[in-house]
């Protein structure tokens, strides 16, 4: 029986789980290099991660003339070649067609180098450590002659970084790579495509949209909002999170989530959803790692929980695409004092807060009395004990609030309609708070 080992939905899910292996890299000399086509998508993830620009470097496998998919060898720009002396020879083939496959096959490597890259230099990877990232290895030419590639124009350090290979890859590809970095080595191999529910091949459109996406255009030109994937260092641990910011935002929602709840929260991501269509940007991030979340002691720490939150805030403000964003905070169930007690701690630079089904009660009167942004708390009129939790909580506020009761829905908004009501709250809030005096009214951009 032949038994898979990881299975990936597609390209974009496996970058997210590769770029999880290669935080460690995250710098500013660090530049992710992908494969194209098929290694864009899944570089793109790992790019965005790392915060590191994205470039590609054009290889093109040379196919077996009868079977394509097994590479006797591979080319690249700056004349690489490298060949697989072994696979030449069982497949039996000669001097003549090899020479027609390289042919072929170099034509259509310099016309995807003028397409992708068009007048632009490649990245300055002197002195640099690059990430050389694909959607999976099978003979391992490509591989090699990208690792030749951007050794030749000085990589100081060069990281070979793909979703799945065979088991034996790394002996394979020995001394090509100063790292080589896999999510999983499953046996049998016998191609890539069986470890992706969708393998479907990436077109020319999708390259150049990422590429675009990456230099922070559109493949136009015109600027282009932000979607991706990020590491935050905080307090000694590393946050996983996903930055949203639609071009031209008027400010910036940071998200804390409740217990039991995190970045992948449903609700939590159908309201920035609807705030990001409203033009603003958002944040979803775990306060607290994968380890901690057992603990049940942290989960209730809204002192730790709120110190994360305004170092991320504070890293927020550093970080490319939401940087200068007026800031909001978005609490839900104990998320919210975690918001509150930021709110308290950052003062000022907070300009206004909402809270979901939130309990602001556990901040304590002695945070709640200092939060001077505006709050809304808003609560299903079915949640009758945390609906009078808030209406305390409100009474200690020292800024201006607003209690919000959302009819027919109880605490954790499931009932239809009450969600949408509960994002359109949040929405008008910080529409009418964050933007600067004189900035667009809600529904005027």
């Amino acid at each position: 029986m032949h038994v898979t080992g990881t299975h990936f939905t597609d390209r974009t899910e496996a970058g997210r789980r590769l770029a999880g292996l290669l935080a460690h890299l995250a710098g500013p000399d660090t530049v992710v290099v992908a494969l194209p086509r098929g290694g864009v998508p899944v570089a793109a993830e790992v790019a965005a991660a790392l915060g590191a620009p994205l470039d590609i470097c054009v290889i093109r496998k040379l196919g077996v003339p009868y079977q394509p998919e097994l590479g006797m060898g591979a080319i690249g720009e700056d004349g690489v070649r490298v060949l697989n002396e072994q696979v030449i020879r069982l497949a039996g083939v000669d001097d003549g067609q090899l020479a027609q496959v390289e042919r072929r096959e170099r034509a259509e490597l310099e016309r995807r180098a003028l397409r992708y890259r068009g007048d632009r230099p490649a990245a300055d990877l002197r002195g640099r450590t690059v990430v050389v990232v694909d959607d999976g290895i099978a003979t391992g030419s490509t591989a090699r002659a990208a690792c030749r590639i951007v050794r030749a124009r000085g990589a100081a350090r060069v990281v070979l970084a793909v979703p799945v290979a065979p088991r034996d890859w790394t002996e394979r590809l020995s001394g090509v790579a100063d790292e080589l970095v896999c999510v999983d080595t499953p046996s049998p191999f016998f191609a890539i495509g069986e470890f992706y529910a969708d393998f479907s091949q990436t077109g020319d459109e999708e390259v150049l949209r990422l590429l675009a996406e990456a230099r922070g255009e559109r493949p136009d030109g015109q600027p282009a909002g932000v979607d991706r994937g990020l590491q935050l260092a905080v307090a000694g641990v590393r946050l996983a999170g996903r930055l949203s910011v639609p071009a031209g935002a008027l400010g910036m929602v940071v998200f804390a989530h409740g217990s039991g709840s995190g970045r992948h929260s449903p609700r939590n991501r159908h309201v920035a959803r609807h705030l990001n269509r409203c033009g603003l940007g958002t944040l979803l991030f775990d306060l607290l790692t994968e380890a901690e979340e057992p603990d049940r002691r942290k989960v209730f720490d809204v002192a730790l929980l709120g110190s994360r939150l305004s170092a991320v805030a504070a890293e927020l403000g550093r970080t490319e695409g939401a940087r200068g964003l007026p800031l909001g905070l978005f609490g839900a169930s104990t998320g919210a004092a975690a918001a509150l007690y930021t709110a308290a701690e950052l003062g000022p630079a907070v300009r206004a807060v909402v809270s979901r089904g939130g309990r602001p009660d556990l901040a304590g009167p002695e945070v709640l009395g200092r939060v001077v942004a505006p709050t809304l708390l808003v609560v299903g009129a079915l949640d009758a004990t945390v609906l009078d939790l808030n209406r305390r909580a409100r009474a200690l506020l020292g800024g201006a609030s607003e209690l919000a009761v959302v009819p027919h829905a109880s605490h954790l908004f499931e009932e239809p309609g009450t969600l949408d009501r509960a994002a359109e709250l949040a929405g008008d809030w910080f529409l009418r708070h964050l933007p600067p005096a004189g900035g667009p009214a809600p529904g005027g951009r």
